[in-house]
């Protein structure tokens, strides 16, 4: 089985023939959770894909928000991009240094600003290595372009929307963080409660990515995944997690696997979890 939207993944191999197609821009989304204390930007300068500039989740965000990372406005995103050498007439290929856990967002944040001629190189640079393919130090310095943004609301949530949807049921709300995380007996990442939020379902991100070499698993095997969670891909779906980074997994396997377009609760636990207004589970 293969699967129904391939177009958003890319191999290794793929990209290494296209590395100098001025029609193609890679960026590495690389970002660490502040506990890890480990700095994105300096490990992307010690070692990147030839011809990847940086994409800091933390600098494209709307300023001034508390809640991390959160969507900045369109205008500043097409600023942004646009001094990264990002034009609308790019095909963008994401990567993280991870595999696959921060490319995603980027993948998500492009096509809520109208962009759908994104993918995610899968596997990133955990695969890239592991196929011995070539990296560099040397730090790009992008002729900026002009990038127009349009916003297309569907793709994100809003907390007032998800505490609506616990009376409504218009959609199914997903949970890909960790079973522990979840059920609240593990420490949370983020400040805030332990748990989750009230008739979410838990579908953890790495259990839809192969362990070794964090590619995406295949599509019928990720089938399998979303239906032992409970989680019925002819309806609609929006992912949350700890701050809206790694709900876009489960939204990008749901898009190979041919469903409409999965939404992101932005702020995700990082907000709901440290609110006093808002339920929440354990168990």
């Amino acid at each position: 089985m293969t699967y129904a939207k391939p177009d958003a993944l890319v191999s290794a191999e793929w990209l290494a023939g296209r590395l100098e197609d001025d029609g193609v821009r890679v960026i590495d989304v690389t970002y660490f959770h502040p506990s890890l204390k480990r700095d994105a930007k300096a490990e992307y300068r010690a070692k990147h894909i030839q011809g990847a500039v940086h994409f800091d989740i933390d600098d494209i965000k709307q300023p001034g928000d508390p809640r991390p990372h959160m969507l900045p406005k369109p205008e500043l995103f097409a600023l942004k991009v646009g001094a990264l050498g990002i034009g609308n007439r790019h095909r963008v290929i994401c990567y993280d240094s991870l595999g696959l856990q921060s490319a995603a967002r980027a993948w998500w944040m492009f096509r809520i600003f109208g962009h759908d001629n994104v993918a995610v190189l899968d596997g990133g640079l955990v695969n890239w290595l592991a196929e011995q393919r070539p990296v560099t130090d040397r730090e790009e310095q992008p002729k900026p372009e002009s990038f127009r943004a349009r916003f297309r609301p569907e793709l994100v949530k809003a907390l007032e929307q998800i505490r609506s949807n616990m009376a409504e049921k218009a959609f199914q709300l997903v949970d890909a963080r960790a079973a522990g995380r979840f059920k609240g007996v593990e420490p949370e990442l983020w400040p805030g409660r332990p748990g989750h939020i009230p008739g979410s379902l838990n579908l953890p991100y790495p259990d839809i990515l192969e362990p070794r070499l964090k590619t995406m698993l295949p599509a019928d095997a990720l089938k399998a995944k979303f239906k032992a969670a409970g989680v019925d891909l002819a309806k609609p779906i929006t992912v949350t997690c700890g701050s809206g980074v790694t709900a876009c997994i489960p939204a990008l396997a749901a898009y190979l696997l041919g469903h409409g377009d999965a939404a992101i609760y932005d702020g995700s636990w990082s907000e709901w979890g440290l609110r006093t207004d808002t339920p929440a589970e354990t168990g």
